[in-house]
C-alpha cells in the first residue's frame, strides 16, 4: 500500500489499514504467547501515563486474542488498611508471573511516584524511599528471569481535554471519569514534575522507560504492540495437523425440548 493511502486527509490511519495491521500484530501476539508458555518465560509489562492517555485501549488490543490463563491483566484498587501497613511492593509481588505467564499492569507500583505523591496519599519519606528502592526492586525482578517492559503513554493537554469531554458526555464512557481526574487537572504542574522526577530515578539502563506518543490512539496501539513484540524473543511453534474424529453419540438420548428453558430468541 502506498504511504499516502494509509492516511485520511486529516492524517489519521485509514480504518482498513489499521485493522489489517492490528490483525497481523495480534497474530504475532498469539505466536509469542505460545512460545512464552512453551519455554516458561515470565513477562511483565507496565502501562503508565496521564489519565485518558489510552493505556486501557492498548491493553485490550493486546489481550483480545490471547488466552486469559496466560496473559493476565492486573489493575489493583485502593489498598486496604492491612496493605498500607505492608512493605510497599508486597501487594504487587503475588501478581508477578509464574513460568509461562504474561502479566500486564494497568498502573503499577509507580502509583507511589505519581498519584500517591501528588495527592498526598503517602509521606515524603515513603516517596523518597520508593525512588531509592524501586530501581533495585526491578533489578531483582530482572535477575530472577522476568522480562520487564515499561511504557509511558504521553498525551497532549488538548487531546486529553477532548477525551475527558467525551467521557463526561457519553453514557457508555461516563464511568471512566472520576473525581481524581478533576484533581489531576488542577495539579497538572505537580504531575509533570512527578513524572520527570520518576524518570530521573527509574529510567535505568537495565529497566528503561519507553514513551508512546498517544495523541493518535490507532498509531499508539500499533506502535506499542509492535515494540512489545520486538522486546520478547519468540519463535513460531509449528503444530502437527489434527484430524477431528467423528463424534460417537451411541447411547445418548436427547431430553424433550419442552423440558429445557431457552433464552428468548430476540435477535
Amino acid at each position: 500500500m502506498d504511504k499516502n493511502e494509509k492516511y485520511t486527509k486529516k492524517g489519521k490511519l485509514q480504518k482498513d489499514y489499521y485493522e489489517g495491521e492490528l490483525e497481523q500484530l495480534q497474530t504475532e501476539l498469539v505466536k509469542m504467547q505460545e512460545w512464552v508458555k512453551k519455554e516458561g518465560l515470565k513477562v511483565v509489562v507496565i502501562f503508565e501515563g496521564r489519565d485518558a492517555a489510552g493505556k486501557g485501549g492498548v491493553i485490550k488490543r493486546i489481550t483480545e486474542k490471547l488466552n486469559p490463563r496466560v496473559a493476565k491483566i492486573v489493575a489493583l484498587g485502593v489498598p486496604t488498611e492491612k496493605e498500607k501497613s505492608q512493605w510497599y511492593f508486597q501487594r504487587y509481588v503475588p501478581h508477578l508471573p509464574a513460568a509461562g505467564e504474561i502479566v500486564l499492569f494497568d498502573r503499577s507500583w509507580y502509583n507511589r511516584a505519581g498519584v500517591e505523591h501528588v495527592m498526598g496519599f503517602c509521606t515524603d519519606d515513603q516517596y523518597q524511599e520508593f525512588l531509592r528502592t524501586c530501581p533495585e526492586f526491578e533489578r531483582m525482578l530482572i535477575r530472577s528471569g522476568i522480562i520487564l517492559i515499561k511504557y509511558w503513554f504521553s498525551v497532549s493537554d488538548e487531546e486529553q481535554e477532548k477525551r475527558f469531554a467525551e467521557r463526561i458526555n457519553s453514557s457508555i464512557k461516563r464511568w471512566k471519569f472520576s473525581e481524581m481526574d478533576l484533581e489531576s487537572r488542577a495539579k497538572w504542574v505537580e504531575y509533570s514534575k512527578a513524572k520527570d522526577n520518576m524518570f530521573a530515578y527509574t529510567d535505568t539502563k537495565q529497566s528503561p522507560w519507553f514513551v508512546v506518543k498517544a495523541d493518535d490512539k490507532k498509531k499508539a496501539r500499533l506502535n506499542c504492540i509492535s515494540h512489545f513484540l520486538s522486546k520478547v524473543p519468540y519463535k513460531e511453534i509449528k503444530y502437527k495437523k489434527i484430524d477431528l474424529p467423528t463424534i460417537n453419540k451411541e447411547g445418548y438420548v436427547r431430553p424433550p425440548l419442552d423440558e429445557q428453558t431457552f433464552v428468548d430468541d430476540k435477535y
